[in-house]
């Protein structure tokens, strides 16, 4: 066993002669929790990061239905529950702060509007590096770039120099995956734009928020304002949404980023000039299109796909991180299931996995469709508290079979360590 504790690597070689090795790249959320099964499941694991450590904050993510179960069943649901958000519940308010409708955490037995388990993704991303970091070598502040596969493993190339060789690849790598552009093809093949931008960044709580969401909406512009409770209750997080038939800026142009965000926003009343004020000082500035990826497959020879990089459904969702967690437990089952032959494991993983993904990317359309203004030729919305639709979210929550894999090996690892940082 080699052991390098620094930043930039940690490296810890598991696994008995044989082992199939296997690199992950992106080391959010998707990506440790499949280096945490692919660990048990007897693998040598690599993850590499283009980021040079582990990216704090960011949007709220929720854990609902059978992505709990992934939790338990991982052995973090304290870890987890510990570094959770605490909301209480949601309020819907006017542009004078009047409430409009109330949902609770415990709505639903814990999946409803505000879920259970909701936690900050820098703060999940956290806990499950926790989990892994002594037993899975973590590569940050580098990336894949160039891979040749054959009939027996993949050639990689890293940006840093290193050429390697695995048995398997996955790319965990979100929305704007690199691996998917380099096996599957350029991202607008793939990327579906739901007409809507989402923006977020943390703001000091000089708004009195105390565990309660609020949102104001504004039908006739399509746009929205969100505040948001965290942990550090000295602070909070705010989200705009605001509509865009396109979406032509680059996601790492933070300058350009944040001039659309005071363009679009402008003139929306309630707390909205408040949470301007801060979008120059704020450490962790974020926006993207909101939009969906959709594949024919995610895998191509023994390359495969995970979490948003693979079937993103869209934070209109509300159930990114549940897939994450549910694929990558389903994943690396099946893997070990099939023996690691690349062909039967990927094609179980996409056969549970594909129903399940198309339920909540359809939920992430209509929650999009709803968000619209409508036209004069404008088609009405769906009745969304019709039977039809509480059948939609019982799949989209509830609907894919857990296996126990029984008979497959299952090495769990050591107790999660105390939190810190890479």
């Amino acid at each position: 066993m080699s052991v390098d504790d620094s930043r930039q690597g940690h490296t810890v070689r598991t696994g008995g002669q044989g082992a199939p090795k296997v690199l992950v790249a992106g080391a959010s959320i998707a990506g440790p929790a499949l280096a945490h099964w692919l660990r048990r499941r007897g693998a040598e694991v690599t993850v590499v990061e283009r980021a040079p450590e582990l990216r704090p904050g960011g949007q709220a993510v929720d854990a609902r239905g059978v992505a709990r179960e992934v939790i338990e069943r991982m052995g973090l649901d304290a870890a987890v529950r510990a570094a959770c958000t605490d909301t209480a519940g949601a309020h819907t308010v006017d542009a004078d702060g009047k409430v409009l409708e109330t949902f609770h955490a415990e709505d639903d037995g814990g999946d409803g509007y505000i879920a259970d388990i909701e936690i900050l993704r820098g703060d999940l991303a956290q806990v499950l590096y926790d989990d892994t970091r002594d037993g899975v070598e973590y590569v940050f502040g580098d990336r894949i770039a160039g891979l040749d596969q054959d009939a027996d493993g993949v050639d990689v190339v890293f940006a840093g120099g290193d050429r390697r060789r695995f048995d398997l690849v996955i790319g965990a790598d979100g929305l704007h995956s690199e691996l998917r552009a380099m096996v599957f093809g350029p991202h607008e093949r793939f990327l579906r734009h739901l007409g809507q931008v989402l923006a977020f960044y943390s703001v000091p709580n000089e708004f009195g928020l105390d565990r309660w969401l609020l949102e104001h909406q504004d039908q006739e512009s399509g746009r929205s304002a969100l505040l948001r409770p965290i942990q550090d209750a000295t602070r909070a997080m705010a989200m705009f949404y605001f509509p865009s038939a396109d979406f032509t800026v680059d996601h790492r142009d933070v300058a350009a980023q944040k001039a659309l965000v005071r363009e679009r926003m402008a003139g929306l009343g309630w707390l909205t000039p408040g949470i301007l004020a801060h979008l120059d000082d704020t450490p962790d500035f974020y926006l993207d299109q909101v939009a969906q990826v959709v594949l024919d497959r995610w895998s191509s020879g023994r390359v495969g796909l995970l979490g948003d990089a693979a079937f993103c459904s869209s934070p209109m969702s509300g159930q990114g991180t549940g897939l994450a967690l549910v694929g990558a437990y389903l994943l690396a089952g099946e893997l070990a299931a099939a023996g690691w032959d690349p062909a039967a494991g990927f094609a179980r993983y996409e056969e549970r996995m594909r129903s399940f993904v198309e339920a909540n990317q359809e939920i992430g359309r209509l929650n999009a469709r709803s968000r619209e203004v409508p036209g004069p030729d404008a088609e009405p919305l769906p009745d969304f508290t019709g039977e039809w639709f509480m059948e939609l979210v019982g799949r989209a929550i509830n609907g894919v079979e857990l296996p126990d894999y029984a008979g497959v090996p299952d090495s769990a690892g050591p107790p999660i360590a105390s939190p810190s940082k890479p």
